[in-house]
Order: structure tokens, then C-alpha cells, then sequence
């Protein structure tokens, strides 16, 4: 069996692995629920958020030496203000909680607890400094049941989040715009926080 390695990569290391990430981006999230219809070299540009954000990091999963799965995190307080909104509407304390990003895994090497492995890498990379990050949170897009696109036998991730501690906040929402397959314009989307103590 193929060996697969997890490696955490910070600042400029990440640079030579924007391209791979990018194309990675555009055909995990194609999927449901995301359903993204992406564009190359705005996905390049997005990534240099981690590139460039004191504290990011970049979890790879590589399968001898092709990345086959990636996830992302940093300080919430060097993210983009619609990502911020609800805990700053909450009075939250933004130096305090870290934000796990994507998380994409190629569909050939799912379930093999991968998975897990990118939230113990995320969780152990916001405690590597010390006590300055007391929570971590995600926020994952919400789709209704009856999607024309959602797949027969689609099972959400909830249960998989849950097992890891994650309690989903339905008071803390917010908002992005992408443009979905067979759209004509982006729409705006709304998306549910995630939280657990670090």
C-alpha cells in the first residue's frame, strides 16, 4: 500500500505548492455541497492568504510525492472581515480563536482516517503557541435537503464533527459568494460555525 505522509508546512514553504492547492481547491469543491465553479488564478491569489497571514499553516497529505489532500488554518484575526463578523457581533475575542479553512482530500484515499489526521495536525499546530488560542472553529455551507443536486445517499459530515468535539453554533452564521456549476453569476451562500475548546 502506498505510504501516505502528513506535513505541516508554514510561510514560504507553502509558496511551491499554491499551484497543486489551487487546482486541488477547484475539484473537491466542485462537489456537493459546495458545488464551486472555480477559476485558477483567483484561487491562486486566495491562497496567498496562508502564504502571507503570521501563524498559518498548510497541511499536506501526500501519497509518495503527490499531494493528494490538503487543509488550511490560521489566527481568526487575519481573516477577512466576513469571516470575523460573527464573533465580532458575539463580543468574541479574535486573538483567541483560530480558524481551520478547507479541507480537501482526493475521493481515491477516503477513509482512511485522513480526515482526523488534518484536524489533529490544525488543533496541534494552534496549540504550538502556547495559551494565546482558546478556541477553534470552522464554518461549512449550508445546503436545503431537497437540492436538485444533492446526491442520492448523501451523508453529511456532522457526525464526523461532532466525534471531534465540534459543537455547531447555528447563532454564529456567515456569508460568501461563488458562482455554482451551470450558474451564470455568483449567489450568496450562508454558512454555519463550528466550535470546540482547544
Amino acid at each position: 500500500m502506498t505510504e501516505i505522509t502528513i506535513t505541516p508546512i508554514t510561510g514560504e514553504a507553502i509558496a511551491p505548492f499554491l499551484p497543486a492547492l489551487a487546482a486541488l481547491r477547484i475539484k473537491i469543491f466542485r462537489d456537493f455541497p459546495y458545488l464551486y465553479d472555480g477559476d485558477l488564478h483567483y484561487e491562486q491569489s486566495y491562497l496567498q492568504t496562508y502564504l502571507n497571514a503570521p501563524r498559518a499553516a498548510v497541511i499536506l497529505a501526500r501519497a509518495d510525492e503527490k499531494i493528494i489532500g490538503a487543509c488550511t488554518c490560521l489566527p481568526l484575526a487575519h481573516e477577512t472581515p466576513n469571516i470575523q463578523k460573527p464573533f465580532v457581533d458575539a463580543s468574541a475575542d479574535l486573538t483567541s480563536i483560530f480558524y481551520f479553512g478547507e479541507s480537501l482530500l482526493d475521493h481515491a484515499y477516503r477513509g482512511r482516517g485522513i480526515g482526523v489526521k488534518f484536524f489533529e495536525a490544525r488543533e496541534a499546530h494552534a496549540k504550538s503557541f502556547g495559551d494565546d488560542y482558546d478556541l477553534a472553529t470552522f464554518c461549512a455551507v449550508n445546503r436545503p435537503a431537497d437540492h436538485p443536486r444533492r446526491p442520492p445517499g448523501y451523508t453529511p459530515l456532522d457526525k464526523f464533527w461532532t466525534s471531534r468535539g465540534y459543537r455547531r453554533h447555528d447563532n454564529l452564521t456567515c456569508r460568501m459568494s461563488w458562482r455554482d456549476l451551470g450558474e451564470p453569476a455568483e449567489t450568496e451562500k450562508t454558512l454555519t460555525f463550528w466550535c470546540r475548546p482547544l
